[in-house]
């Protein structure tokens, strides 16, 4: 049987370096679970008073839940075609804190330079 035609899993991969375990993917799911739950039971039994506390918390699980399907389900790591892969996530991260940061930035001071009255719904009677 040639290999064309060899319908086994292994045929025409060649090395199953890219994939992962059974291992990986369980730790994966286990610790996406988890990493779910937690903002969850934050935000509904609300066992922290301060919101702006739990959106940092919740941000922070965000990016830890990235990391962990990255590293569990995409299998980003430093070698060989992974190293360009991992190259590709930072220089996206770092894009996406540039225009993240550089938003609120422009927010903070756009209404910190308003008019004074300008959200308050009052009318000016000056022609």
């Amino acid at each position: 049987m040639s290999a064309a035609t060899d319908h086994t899993p292994d045929a025409g991969h060649g090395d199953e370096h890219g994939h992962g375990s059974k291992k990986s993917y369980l730790v994966g799911f286990a610790l996406s679970a988890v990493l779910t739950f937690i903002p969850f039971w934050l935000v509904m039994a609300r066992p922290i008073g301060s919101p702006g506390l739990v959106a940092l918390l919740i941000i922070l699980f965000a990016v830890a839940q990235i990391l962990v399907h990255t590293i569990c389900f995409l299998h980003v790591n430093t070698s060989g075609e992974g190293g360009w892969t991992l190259l590709a996530y930072v220089f996206t991260g770092v894009l996406l804190f540039i225009t993240i940061a550089g938003s609120i930035w422009i927010m903070y001071h756009l209404n910190t330079n308003m008019m004074p009255g300008m959200m308050t719904g009052e009318v000016s009677t000056t022609p």
